[in-house]
């Protein structure tokens, strides 16, 4: 049976996986990700996602409890103005944040690292051997926003939500309210584009369809 490990702490990514009925389990990656912006210097949003999608799959793929599965790193990155916004994690950062992009646009960039850590060479039996492969891909979707009153972006900052998701909003919850269109895959915006993984896996020779959880049964 393959199996998915999600390199990433994020609920709304485990739950996305869950809701497309995708087996996984869930292990955190220890990765500073200042330190490695610092060490790489890139400041492109969208290569930020990648490089932060890619050291998270890595770092987890280097465990021991990575053997024979392959493990998913991703990462998001909010495009505005030119600038790279990550999340905010203070209210003052939030709101000023809010004030700005409240009825206008930015592209949200998320970065997906796939690591194949199965064993490349097959033993006979009825486990496929590992294609090797460690690659990943950047999906965008531009973000549109209605106007938002001040007061709605203090009453939306209190609730905690904004403050741990990059670009200061997210559209599976509360901030859906403030979201006029997306232009792209939504699931992007999510944190996880499940056709994105589809292609990814794709490369390392695994349908998805071999991940899909079994239908529970009545008796």
């Amino acid at each position: 049976m393959v199996r998915l490990i999600l390199a990433s702490q994020s609920p709304a990514r485990t739950k996305l996986l869950a809701e497309a009925g995708i087996r996984h389990t869930v292990l955190v990656s220890d990765v500073d990700e200042d330190a490695v912006q610092a060490r790489y210097g890139v400041t492109d949003p969208h290569d930020t996602a990648l490089l932060l999608a890619r050291a998270k799959a890595e770092a987890v793929a280097a465990l021991p409890e990575a053997e024979g599965a392959l493990v998913l790193g991703c990462d998001s990155v909010f495009e505005f103005d030119g600038e790279a916004h990550g999340k905010p994690y203070t209210a003052a950062v939030a709101r000023e944040r809010m004030l700005r992009m409240s009825g206008s646009s930015g592209v949200l960039h998320t970065g997906h690292w796939l690591v194949d850590c199965r064993d490349t060479a097959s033993d006979g039996g009825a486990g496929e051997a590992g294609s090797g492969a460690t690659l990943g891909t950047v999906a965008s979707a531009e973000v549109a926003f209605l106007e938002m009153e001040p007061t709605e972006i203090d009453a939306y900052i209190a609730t905690g939500e904004p403050l741990h998701c990059a670009g200061s909003f997210t559209i599976d919850g509360l901030g859906g309210a403030f979201i006029r269109k997306v232009d792209g895959d939504p699931h992007t915006v999510v944190g996880l584009s499940v056709s994105t993984l589809r292609g990814l896996l794709a490369a390392a020779n695994v349908r998805i369809t071999d991940l899909w959880a079994a239908p529970e049964t009545t008796g």
